[in-house]
């Protein structure tokens, strides 16, 4: 994304893969700021188009469709794949300061809401913790193809 990109070709691209990963390192428990700017360039860029949603899934008509669900890339899947500073044992403890039992899916809710909102099915990401300090770095990366078998029930 820093060396440039086409609005139009990324959603072309969006429109061919079956499978979308985002790889990124989270910086101050975000993606960095590139990401939201392509995020609102190319996502913005078919509201008129309408190639990802059409509205927001709300219809007078249709009473039973909620808020979120004028989606149009059913069958496609996006996955979050990222690098944190903070360690593992940050997430899924309510006991825990700053993340309070939450997990780190449910931290970077807001960048999954994205595809969600426009009919992917977001599958659980694949996260490396800790990555100044972690002495596992090397596994997390030799693990990372089985899990993307497994959770894209690649063969």
């Amino acid at each position: 994304m820093e060396d440039g990109y086409n609005a139009n070709e990324e959603v072309e691209k969006h429109l061919q893969a079956d499978i979308v990963i985002l790889q990124t390192p989270v910086n101050w428990e975000n993606t960095p700021w590139i990401y939201k700017k392509y995020v609102d360039e190319v996502f913005n860029s078919v509201l008129k188009s309408q190639k990802f949603l059409s509205g927001d899934g709300r219809s007078e008509e249709e009473g039973s469709k909620q808020y979120g669900m004028g989606g149009k890339m059913q069958g496609k899947k996006f996955m979050i794949s990222a690098t944190w500073n903070a360690p593992e044992e940050s997430f899924n403890d309510k006991n825990q300061y700053l993340f309070k039992g939450k997990s780190a899916d449910d931290a970077l809710f807001n960048v999954a809401a994205n595809y969600l909102f426009t009919g992917f099915e977001v599958v659980p990401g694949y996260y490396c913790y800790d990555v100044y300090h972690n002495k596992h770095i090397k596994e997390d990366i030799e693990n990372y193809p089985a899990y993307l078998q497994k959770v894209f029930k690649i063969k």
